[in-house]
């Protein structure tokens, strides 16, 4: 037999395609993204047995590739290399979306200086591709020369798309992991205690799906009043979480300095078009309660409108004007003004309550209404649940609260909880504090000179938190007020450090404090100040 007719050996070649193997093997699922791609572009090297292989990814411009992994050339990652789309030798693969060999290094066909420094002599590289579309660049490089063949391109391409499904699914896990995390983080950990109102939230993911942009918010308005806030960023994953982040901080913002809820939402929308435009879309509804006048102030940015019970009627969705979503150009903004009597329940959610891919959303809204009646808001938001969402996985996320308003008749000191403050240590938070204080004082009867002594103790510390614990770098102070039978106890913290009294005639403020309660307690320690304050109910009545 002629030397033409014996057959080819492929034995080098079935080793190096049973090599592949081990470029995504299970053994490395318990690594993370970075720790994942430094293993992999080891084994690649050994793979084809060349000198360097790196990893660019698509920024989210999707302009420029970055150097995000590497092995053998290692300064491309820790100097922050950027190649523009198009451009050298790694940006006309991206740009291509094909394979490119080089055996010629230099200006002219590398952006990147440091290969040359590095004396790279040959480059092969790929696009990695995820359903067609480029998300980064593969390249192998050696320092001596080499002439990479049509099956090292194959082969690099069969490896590219491994790595490129690989990052692709961890990436997409890592995300769904902070989109969660961030969501979270972000709702109130504990809802405001409001003297003569209750409420109760409840958030659940999305058990099918990807993580969306949902949430809720309550917090005090420098008026003496509060904010409830729900919405609904148009989009899912990490990035809608990013969105809802983002217009949660500004709408809290804007709230500090508008008395209004369709103003306050036009200031967002604003915001939203100058500086996000065609990036951002959500749904908001806001509204500003006020205790004295009993009204609710609403302003609805295309969101589903709330559902009110009264005690002896039915529930019914309160016929709110609804305008355009945050981010789509709209005409001015409107308030609906509502009266919530005592004994009243409201009820704020999102479309992932109410709405199924087998029903209308008419039916679920009329499920919802079925579900919601007068009573405390715990029941209600068990009962909602458990009506509308039950056994089965949410499709998107769900978030839920209820408000009721108390009745004055036999709603005694001992249904009273705690009343909670996290507000700016600003000097305008100082009348908040004292409004919220008074009518908690007076819900939990507390008598004129008990009220008074309290607002003189706490206020004195809260001063001290706004003027001394931050200086121009403004934080947070906490209040917190609960009782203790016989006894109301006070908790004031801040996260700064208070300033030591400059003279003798400084430092009286604490003796303020001692004059005016039964036990003064001041905590100074790392991590800010802690004042205890404990005032007994029953002194008023034996002065």
């Amino acid at each position: 037999m002629s030397r033409s007719d014996e057959p080819p050996d492929t034995s080098a070649a079935d080793d190096r395609w049973g090599r592949i193997e081990s470029v995504t093997d299970a053994t490395l699922a318990h690594l993370n993204v970075e720790d994942l791609l430094a293993e992999l572009l080891e084994r690649v090297r050994g793979l084809f047995e060349v000198d360097t292989a790196v990893v660019l990814l698509l920024d989210a411009s999707a302009r420029d590739l970055i150097a995000t992994a590497a092995s053998g050339i290692e300064a491309e990652v820790r100097q922050g290399v950027h190649i523009p789309v198009g451009e050298g030798f790694a940006g006309r693969i991206a740009a291509d979306k094909k394979p490119v060999i080089l055996e010629q290094i230099d200006h002219t066909t590398v952006v990147n200086p440091i290969l040359r420094q590095r004396g790279i002599r040959a480059l092969l590289g790929v696009p990695l591709l995820s359903s067609g579309r480029v998300i980064g660049v593969l390249h192998v490089g050696t320092l001596g020369a080499r002439r990479f063949t049509h099956q090292d391109v194959k082969l690099l391409e069969v490896v590219a798309d491994r790595i490129a499904s690989t990052i692709q699914t961890r990436r997409a896990d890592v995300e769904q992991t902070a989109a969660r995390v961030l969501q979270r983080s972000l709702l109130p950990a504990r809802l405001p205690v409001v003297p003569g109102l209750e409420m109760a939230a409840r958030y659940v993911p999305a058990q099918r799906g990807e993580v969306g942009g949902d949430w809720y918010d309550v917090f005090a308005l420098p008026s003496g009043g509060f904010c409830i806030v729900i919405g609904d960023v148009v989009g899912r994953g990490l990035a809608a979480a990013h969105i809802m982040a983002q217009l949660r901080s500004a709408l809290r913002a804007h709230a500090l300095f508008g008395s209004d809820p369709a103003e306050v939402l036009g200031r967002l929308d604003q915001q939203v078009q100058h500086f996000d435009r065609q990036k951002m879309m959500a749904t908001v509804q806001l509204a500003m309660f006020k205790p004295v006048a009993e009204r609710l102030y609403i302003s609805s940015a295309g969101h589903p409108p709330p559902v009110l019970a009264l005690p002896g009627q039915p529930a019914a969705l309160v016929d709110v004007s609804s305008d355009a979503p945050v981010g789509v150009r709209s005409r001015p903004r409107h308030v609906t003004t509502l009266t919530v009597p005592p004994g009243a329940v409201l009820c704020f959610y999102t479309d992932g309550l109410v709405e199924r891919r087998d029903s209308s959303l008419d039916i679920g809204l009329q499920r919802l209404c079925e579900a919601v009646v007068p009573g405390p808001v715990e029941s209600v938001c068990t009962s909602v649940m458990g009506q509308l969402i039950g056994d089965t996985p949410a499709d998107d996320d769900v978030a839920l609260l209820a408000m009721r308003r108390h009745t004055s008749a036999g709603h005694g000191s001992g249904e009273i909880g705690p009343l909670d403050l996290v507000i700016p240590a600003q000097p305008w938070s100082l009348k908040t504090i004292r409004d919220a204080m008074r009518r908690w004082l007076s819900a939990v009867g507390a008598g004129p000179r008990v009220i008074a002594d309290l607002l003189i103790a706490v206020g004195e510390a809260c001063t001290n938190a706004v003027e001394h614990a931050y200086g121009p770098q403004r934080g947070m102070v906490s209040v917190y007020l609960e009782l203790q039978p016989p006894d109301v106890v006070a908790t004031v913290e801040d996260t700064g450090r208070w300033r030591r009294p400059r003279d003798e005639h400084r430092g009286r403020g604490t003796l303020l404090m001692r004059s005016c309660a039964d036990e003064v307690r001041i905590d100074p320690h790392a991590m800010g100040t802690k004042v205890v304050i404990r005032r007994r109910l029953a002194r008023a009545a034996a002065r």
